[in-house]
């Protein structure tokens, strides 16, 4: 669940792109029609390769979903966006008509369906959605998601992201760091957050790579200065990121590291 929409599609476009570059088989389901495969290009993304789909209602997103995970044949499929799941019997309908919790049952009956076949498959299943505020709260927490309490329920894994700072080269917006907090995890522990920065190219990731760094004790600081043991890689983030992207062992040996810290059990069974 992500305030804007860019921010959501750039993270799941991303997360294709690291699947494909690893051999594996994507698919998008444009459930907003609003993929820019020109701007998804830039972020990594092989187009020719990604499976997309843009369909007519939510019924026909959901079966769609469903059939490729059935198929065996697909890595990772992302659905964008549950907000934009329209109940077939809404888009038929008169503009004004009623249509109270057809979604949320929609998403409730999918729900099911899909958390059965996932489970025997080893499928990626990724939903995203909107925030949207709730009318006439006065205390606690006015945010809500649309279609339901089921996606809640169901999920595995839970993401809030949300724009933390703007990145401002003089007057000029160059990008903005975000922050990623972990609202729900079967998998692992909840409530882990990290920041990442954000370009029009994409997200970087020699400064996330950084961040988590800093933060397993890989790398340290020393005021603004950033070093791996007694070398110092730069002086503040965005130097030291620059040095990792001209440096391409060094990165491979932390990054070694991060997942060893990070993932002990999968690095010691490979």
């Amino acid at each position: 669940m992500v305030p804007k929409h860019r921010a959501k599609r750039r993270f799941c476009l991303n997360l294709i792109a690291q699947v494909q570059k690893q051999g594996g088989i994507a698919a998008f389901i444009d459930a907003e029609h609003a993929l820019d495969p020109a701007w998804a290009k830039t972020l990594g993304v092989d187009i020719d390769n990604l499976l997309i789909s843009q369909p007519d209602a939510g019924e026909q997103a959901l079966e769609i979903t469903e059939t490729l995970i059935r198929s065996g044949s697909v890595d990772i499929v992302v659905v964008d966006s549950v907000a934009a799941l329209v109940p077939r019997s809404e888009i038929e309908g008169e503009m004004g008509d009623s249509q109270m919790g057809v979604q949320a049952r929609l998403m409730s009956q999918a729900l099911r369906k899909l958390t059965a076949v996932v489970s025997k498959s080893k499928t990626i299943v990724v939903f995203t959605n909107q925030l949207r505020l709730k009318i006439g709260v006065m205390f606690g927490n006015p945010e809500t998601t649309p279609g339901g309490l089921a996606m809640k329920f169901y999920a595995s894994l839970r993401m809030d992201i949300r724009k933390s700072e703007t990145l401002k080269k003089g007057e000029e917006i160059i990008g903005a760091i975000h922050k990623l907090k972990i609202v729900k995890n079967k998998v692992a522990p909840p409530f882990r957050q990290a920041l990442f920065t954000v370009y029009p190219t994409g997200i970087d990731k020699e400064d996330a790579l950084i961040e988590a760094a800093i933060g397993l004790g890989i790398l340290s600081k020393s005021g603004a200065f950033i070093k791996m043991g007694e070398t110092t890689i730069g002086q503040g983030r965005a130097q030291a990121a620059e040095y990792l992207r001209g440096n391409e062992k060094v990165k491979e040996e932390i990054m070694k590291k991060v997942r060893a810290q990070a993932f002990p059990a999968k690095e010691k069974a490979s």
